[in-house]
């Protein structure tokens, strides 16, 4: 019994037209069973005071609505053959009968589309509603059976016999009404929301028949089973049903009501946010059902059909959505569950962005970011042309190795603009735990997926362009070695089934445009090395530079400070004193925190009241950026015999190596420092014995060598120096030292040296011969097995450069040292040797 139910026909959402309808004129009557003078209800007339019921009367069929004797409601006309109808009882005697359809969906019901047994009403009051419809309402007299359709136009009309409860007395229909009464008052006091009149009501109506239809009239139960009550004629017999109807409803109430205090007992006042779910939960346990109705799953299994997972992954979804469905809510592994099942449903399963394929459009795009650098947009406007021709391709993994500041990172975001693709970027450096890369297992508390999977979810779609910047930076430890993990990642042929430990179903990485960065290659592992192109992006040339910092770094330094080129003004020769001056690197990163030095002691003029434009010259630079920090030392430093100019490689590009070598007093013993790497040593220790075996030659006296020590330093003590290419400017440095004769202060030389006397090839040549150019160096000497190194020198260092390219020390000593002859040597010799003594 609802609240609706409490009142009599509040409601008639199952009148004919299924519209609610309220009496204006009589808001109480219309809503309430009328009671009589006695006091008791009107159930229908009293035996000596029923209406004459003719044998014919029209008939009104309805939807989803019974009847019952006793009964006021108001009724929708919307049909035709009802207006008829109702427009005929209302010019006559206002006796209709209200008979229930078997379906509400018939418009134009048939005699067999109804039921055999109504209610005959006499028809209190028409209302003409303001949209035109028309609603009667009415009240019901007696139950009546339909004997034959007597006619079927304009209207129905029936031929019925009408039925009334016969009085009787009995023990048993005592009993009965007794227990209908008790069970209806205990329903009433359980129901929420229920007026007190509803059980004054009650128990004021005396008659067992008009107590079942009351209460008949006011249960919330189905058509069929009202209809089913409406052709109990026996008395009793609908007792027990009304009595049985109401025994399950108590059975629900009260137990609705147990399971609120259970709830109300456990709810404090941090838990009152939860009071609906634990509501839920403990009806469920009554109920013996499982809990499978959660919010939170189904959510999720909405989520999961709109995720376009693969049917491997959404049946394992599926899995761990019916084990949530078995968890309780407050178990930790409720959290867990939902958390990973989350996680698939972000993943960009089906998501991809259009590749922008135009080839014209990248190369403007390439050309407008990055100066020079064509052997890298080559490599790139070929990728570009493939995915054109056969968009299905794997996509290569790109390696980028180069010095600090070339811009290996902002060439991948330009890759991005250039494709139309998103950009992630994950820096690997330092990373020495394997699970951030493939993520932790769900076994462990708060574990998450790896980087990869993570930054995949970020990006929204499953193709963007993904920078693993500092891969040479990776390391290993007892947590295992990250960069075997890459090893799948970073392979074409592998990364279409990418298994990260948390998600442990298989994530396709194939359309993924993985580039990867590093300023040094030794470090990588080969595998992963063999599973990357290599992209090699060297330092710059003062002339690159120049043209870098006056297309890119000036205006975005005025831009960033609030200057325009009108306010200030760099000349090139400022900009050229600058790199050659304040700055010495491969890249160009120093050199535009030197550009915003300037621009920031500007900005503070113009702060002050400074006008009018302001240029900065190479003759002011002092004043913003002090003196000059770098000075060329190469002639001071090798203008004595000893020393030679050698060229390394290093993880931040190349550098110019000075060798210093000295004697004294001693054995014939070799000293080494300069926190050189083992194999640096050997290269010095093959210098000093091939000098030994070619003293003749080089017409050193052997006692020379016997009762000298010999020390080699390499400067710089602090920063570890290792490799073979400094086995030439060792030799050099040593062969100066002994016959007397300087190195030429304009040379520079590298390569490895055999016993044998041979120049071996040495690798990083790009990245020496432009250190050299940075320091002033105009010859280079290098072996002739590097010829071949020297395409992939920028043109206008080879036009600016002389190369010599020396198979045998021979030839190095010829262009390295400086000529000597006749008395004037041997003096310069003496003296040389006096000093070193």
């Amino acid at each position: 019994m609802s609240k609706a139910d409490s009142h009599m026909s509040d409601r008639t959402d199952n009148s004919e037209t299924g519209s609610t309808v309220n009496d204006p004129d009589k808001p109480q009557d219309a809503n309430h069973v009328p009671v009589s003078k006695g006091g008791e209800a009107a159930p229908g007339p009293a035996p000596h005071e029923r209406i004459e019921i003719p044998a014919e009367i029209p008939i009104l069929p309805v939807r989803n609505t019974v009847a019952f004797p006793g009964t006021i409601m108001p009724l929708g006309v919307g049909r035709e053959k009802s207006r008829r109808v109702v427009h005929h009882v209302f010019t006559g005697n206002k006796l209709i009968g209200i008979v229930a359809q078997r379906k509400s969906e018939t418009e134009d019901p048939a005699p067999g589309d109804l039921y055999c047994v109504g209610t005959v009403c006499l028809a209190l009051k028409l209302l003409n509603m303001p949209d035109g419809s028309q609603n009667i309402i009415v009240h019901g007299i007696a139950r009546f059976r339909i004997d034959a359709f007597v006619s079927e136009d304009p209207f129905l009309k029936a031929r019925i016999t009408t039925c009334y409860d016969e009085p009787a007395e009995s023990a048993e229909l005592q009993a009965l009404l007794h227990n209908v009464r008790q069970t209806a008052g205990r329903v009433i006091e359980l129901l929420p929301n229920v007026p007190d009149e509803a059980a004054v009501v009650l128990n004021n109506i005396d008659m067992p028949g008009a107590v079942a239809d009351f209460l008949a009239a006011n249960l919330s139960l189905e058509l069929a089973r009202k209809q089913e009550l409406l052709e109990t004629f026996d008395v009793a017999e609908r007792l027990r049903k009304i009595s049985s109807i109401l025994a399950s409803q108590l059975d629900v109430l009260e137990l609705s009501q147990k399971i609120q205090q259970q709830v109300k007992a456990q709810i404090d006042t941090h838990q009152r946010e939860y009071f609906l779910q634990e509501q839920l939960k403990a009806i469920q346990q009554e109920l013996g059902q499982k809990d499978a109705r959660s919010a939170d799953v189904e959510q999720l299994r909405e989520r999961v059909k709109a995720a376009g997972m693969p049917e491997a992954v959404a049946r394992e979804a599926e899995r761990e959505l019916d084990r949530m469905a078995r968890i309780p809510q407050a178990s930790p592994e409720y959290a867990v569950a939902m958390d990973y099942v989350t996680w698939l449903c972000e993943l960009p399963w089906a998501v991809s962005t259009t590749d922008s394929l135009d080839i014209r459009k990248a190369e403007k795009i390439l050309d407008a970011d990055h100066y020079n650098l064509a052997r890298v947009k080559k490599r790139i406007l070929e990728f570009l042309a493939v995915r054109k021709l056969k968009p299905d391709s794997h996509g290569p993994i790109l390696c980028f190795v180069g010095p600090p500041g070339v811009g290996k990172t902002s060439l991948g975001q330009s890759i991005a603009r250039a494709l139309g693709r998103r950009f992630i970027r994950v820096s690997l450096g330092g990373i020495r735990d394997e699970a951030d890369i493939r993520g932790h297992r769900r076994t462990y508390i708060g574990a998450l997926p790896g980087r990869i999977i993570q930054e995949i979810r970020k990006a929204g779609s499953n193709n963007p362009v993904f920078m693993l910047d500092e891969v040479d930076k990776v390391g290993q430890d007892f947590r295992g070695d990250p960069s075997s993990a890459l090893l799948e990642v970073l392979d074409p042929q592998q990364n279409n089934s990418f298994t990260d430990h948390y998600l442990s179903v298989p994530f396709d990485l194939s359309k993924v445009l993985f580039i990867a960065t590093a300023n040094y290659l030794d470090p990588i592992p080969p595998p992963l090395r063999d599973r990357m192109e290599t992209i090699s992006l060297p330092g710059y040339t003062l002339a690159e530079k120049l043209h870098i910092a006056r297309k890119y770094l000036v205006p975005r330094q005025l831009s960033e400070h609030g200057l325009t080129g009108d306010r200030l003004r760099f000349t090139d020769e400022a900009l050229e004193a600058i790199i050659a001056d304040y700055t010495r690197e491969a890249g160009v990163r120093n050199l535009e925190r030197e550009i915003g030095a300037i621009c920031r002691a500007v900005a503070a003029r113009v702060a002050r009241g400074a006008r009018g434009p302001i240029e900065i010259g190479p003759k002011v630079l002092s004043k913003y950026l002090g003196p000059v920090k770098f000075l060329s030392e190469t002639a001071q430093r090798t203008s004595v015999p000893g020393v030679a100019t050698g060229l390394a490689f290093t993880p931040t590009g190349g550098e110019i190596l000075f060798v210093e070598a000295t004697r004294m007093p001693g054995k014939g013993r070799l000293t080494l420092t300069g926190h050189i790497g083992d194999v640096m040593k050997e290269s010095a220790q093959a210098a000093f014995s091939l000098m030994r075996s070619r003293a003749a030659a080089l017409k050193i006296p052997p006692q020379e060598l016997a009762d000298k020590d010999v020390h080699i330093h390499v400067p710089s003590g602090a920063v570890p120096k290792d490799g073979p290419s400094a086995g030439v400017a060792m030799y050099a440095a040593l062969a100066s030292l002994f016959t007397g004769r300087p190195c030429r202060s304009d040379v520079a030389m590298t390569g490895e040296i055999s016993l044998r006397g041979l120049v071996l090839p040495v690798g990083g040549i790009k990245e020496k011969v432009l250190a050299a150019h940075r320091a002033g160096i105009r010859v280079v000497i290098l072996p002739e097995r590097n010829r071949k190194d020297l395409v992939d020198v920028p043109s206008d260092v080879r036009r600016r450069m002389k190369f010599v390219f020396a198979e045998r020390v021979d030839k190095v000593l010829e262009r390295a040292l400086e000529r000597a002859s006749g008395r004037a040597a041997s003096g310069r010799r003496r003296r040389v040797r006096a000093g070193a003594s």
